[in-house]
């Protein structure tokens, strides 16, 4: 009624202006203020009967178009693709180019002829510990085999032209044969007074001092590493057993330097230990940049089944219905141009790597649904954010 009122209040007023509606700019200019309150108001019916008419048509809109209540998901198409499935077990970098030193011999270091860190080759003399006379007896030892030689060779060319007496050509010989091998054998204990790399590599540590005195087999002097040729050595469980072989694929992630490897397995232990129910294996690993060191903790993930045409989906895609059946929903476009949200049953394979491979259920050219599959039912009519899917 106060709006009725108000209306008739404005129409008075115009007709008393001549019948020519006012800007709001002339009431203003006017400085009439009844008039501004009465524009105002008729402005406020305009805006609300605008409002109420648009509410209207928004509400037979939803009423009638069938694509408002779609639910928004993306898809991709299905594909034949290759699945691996690998087992994760720990392992240690080892090398078998990686000793220490011992001294053979008792008696004083008088020579440490390298440092830490130095790169040595195979033969290389490393130290040297006083023989205590050895070397000059060595020499008369050489001095007197020389002369029982040169008697010995007279001797038998004397009694291969049938002259002398054969006693004399045995005692020769005899007497050549105890000389040369008690010259080798003091050949031999010199020999350990000097210290030798047995194959080349990187002088990893100098554990004894020039001057000191070193007990054979009981001091070590330094330890020599070789870090070309490094490999690691897991322990897998005996239930592995058929599945793991020499040439099996596996993945090395060593955590401790940010890397990870490929490789194969290059030996298979014969033995199951009774303790743990364990065999070992060995797999080589390249090293060119000397960054992996010995005794490094690594991951070791061998591959334990291969498919070669695999149907694999999201692990998040995969839901459960109330009778404990795995399910997924595929995106199935209607004859008349609309599409729904299909549930399909499917039994699941392997799972690696937040992937499931799908052994029924599902087949190439699929579209599966992976965006909004959470909270869709079976029939549910959806429609794609982006009209072109995506190929997995």
């Amino acid at each position: 009624m106060k709006n009725i009122l108000s209306l008739a209040f404005v129409s008075l007023l115009l007709i008393s202006c001549g019948g020519k509606e006012e800007s709001v700019e002339q009431i203003i200019e006017n400085g009439d203020i009844t008039a501004m309150r009465a524009k105002k108001t008729e402005l406020v019916n305009e805006q609300n009967a605008i409002k109420a008419n648009i509410d209207s048509l928004n509400a037979a809109i939803d009423k009638l178009d069938v694509k408002k209540k779609a639910a928004l998901v993306t898809a991709v198409t299905l594909q034949d693709t290759l699945f691996k499935h690998y087992f994760e077990v720990q392992g240690n970098v080892d090398t078998d180019q990686n000793i220490v030193l011992y001294a053979e011999y008792t008696g004083v270091l008088t020579q440490l002829y390298v440092k830490e860190g130095q790169r040595v080759a195979k033969g290389q003399r490393l130290a040297k510990i006083d023989d205590g006379g050895l070397g000059s007896e060595l020499a008369r030892q050489e001095a007197q085999t020389a002369l029982a030689k040169t008697t010995f060779e007279r001797q038998k060319r004397l009694w291969d032209q049938k002259i002398g007496s054969e006693i004399t050509y045995l005692e020769a010989k005899t007497n050549y044969e105890a000389m040369q091998a008690a010259t080798d054998q003091l050949r031999s204990r010199v020999a350990k007074t000097v210290i030798t790399a047995p194959f080349s590599g990187i002088v990893d540590n100098t554990m004894a001092d020039q001057g000191q005195v070193v007990n054979a087999g009981q001091t070590g002097v330094l330890r020599l590493v070789n870090l070309s040729d490094m490999y690691v050595e897991a322990s897998i469980p005996e239930a592995f057993l058929g599945k793991v072989n020499q040439g099996t694929e596996v993945k090395i992630r060593l955590a401790s330097i940010g890397k990870t490897y490929d490789g194969k397995i290059r030996q298979v232990g014969n033995f199951v230990s009774p303790d743990n129910r364990t065999f070992d294996v060995k797999i080589s690993i390249p090293n060119p940049d000397s960054a992996i060191k010995p005794n490094l903790i690594a991951t070791v993930m061998v591959n334990d089944y291969t498919a070669e045409n695999a149907i694999v989906v999201p692990e998040n895609v995969v839901q459960q219905n109330a009778m404990g059946n795995s399910i997924t929903y595929v995106y199935e476009e209607q004859a008349d141009g609309t599409a729904i949200a299909k549930q399909v049953q499917i039994e699941e394979g392997y799972s690696d790597d937040q992937r499931v491979e799908i052994t029924s259920g599902l087949e190439a050219g699929d579209r599966l649904i992976v965006e909004g599959v959470r909270s869709l039912r079976d029939g549910q009519a959806v429609e794609l954010k982006d009209q072109s899917s995506n190929n997995q």
